[in-house]
């Protein structure tokens, strides 16, 4: 891991499929707070998930690679993502409505 990697970044992720309903939001809750991870996940109108969490780039890498498959049930057809720096405004991972 490079020096760049261990410095905090944020990454702004998009979930699109059958993402709703299938215990995705909490299945990301617990994957993020295992990977030490902060941020949010929320449903959106349009039946997609967002997730926005701040670490090093290394754990976000991770977390992106477990929203491309997520938990049994969801059927995850795309990810959008796109990088931003980090905030540092999250106190852990939390579940936003």
């Amino acid at each position: 891991m490079s020096e760049r990697d261990a410095e905090p970044t944020r990454i702004v992720v998009r979930i699109h499929g059958r993402v709703q309903g299938v215990g995705f939001r909490y299945a990301a809750i617990d994957e993020a707070r295992r990977l030490g991870v902060t941020g949010w996940v929320r449903n959106s109108d349009d039946g997609d998930v967002e997730l926005v969490a701040e670490g090093d780039t290394d754990r976000l890498r991770r977390l992106l690679t477990w929203c491309h498959t997520g938990p049994p049930g969801a059927r995850v057809t795309h990810v959008e993502h796109r990088w931003a720096p980090c905030a540092g405004v999250f106190d852990g991972f939390q579940l936003r409505r």
